[in-house]
């Protein structure tokens, strides 16, 4: 049996976890806590038992803990707010990032405008670069309806970009 090591297994997956846990509840103090919440159980449940694929069952705990936040506050809809400055390129001149980050806000609430299933496959594929495999793991669904999933949400997103553009 492998030892797992909080700082060199677990820990590193905070990242994705928050970005997983963000998109699905639409609001980063309740990501926050769910990332704390998954990152105890995982390690809590590594001690107990041997986990195969550890990020697939982190990101599953974390979905299934973001969902069960998203169905208490089912009325509550807050925008996704992300730390833009780190994902553009900083020598840019300000023109350029001011529009950089207006394009990006706006992607960012078209995802957050799809259904649950379709933001997390896309968050999980396209943004993470998570297997059709392991997404389905994840979310506890076949490939193929990942598949579909990935596939109408990418649809909706540029329906939406072309209407907006004409």
């Amino acid at each position: 049996m492998k030892e797992v090591s909080f700082k060199n297994d677990i820990l590193p997956l905070k990242d994705v976890l928050f970005r997983l846990a963000v998109r699905i509840t639409l609001n980063r103090e309740d990501a926050e806590d769910i990332v704390q919440e998954t990152l105890i159980r995982l390690w809590k449940e590594s001690q107990q038992q041997q986990i195969e694929n550890i990020k697939s069952y982190a990101l599953t705990i974390c979905r299934n803990l973001s969902l069960d936040q998203k169905a208490k506050k089912e009325h509550q809809t807050e925008s996704f707010d992300e730390e833009i400055h780190d994902q553009l390129d900083q020598t840019s001149s300000p023109d350029r990032m001011l529009e950089n980050e207006e394009r990006f806000g706006f992607l960012q609430s078209l995802i957050d405008e799809l259904p649950e299933k379709q933001r997390t496959a896309i968050q999980l594929r396209d943004i993470e670069g998570q297997s059709y495999k392991d997404i389905a793991t994840v979310m506890n669904i076949s490939e193929s309806d990942v598949k579909v999933n990935i596939f109408r949400a990418r649809q909706k997103l540029k329906e939406r970009l072309k209407s907006v553009s004409q």
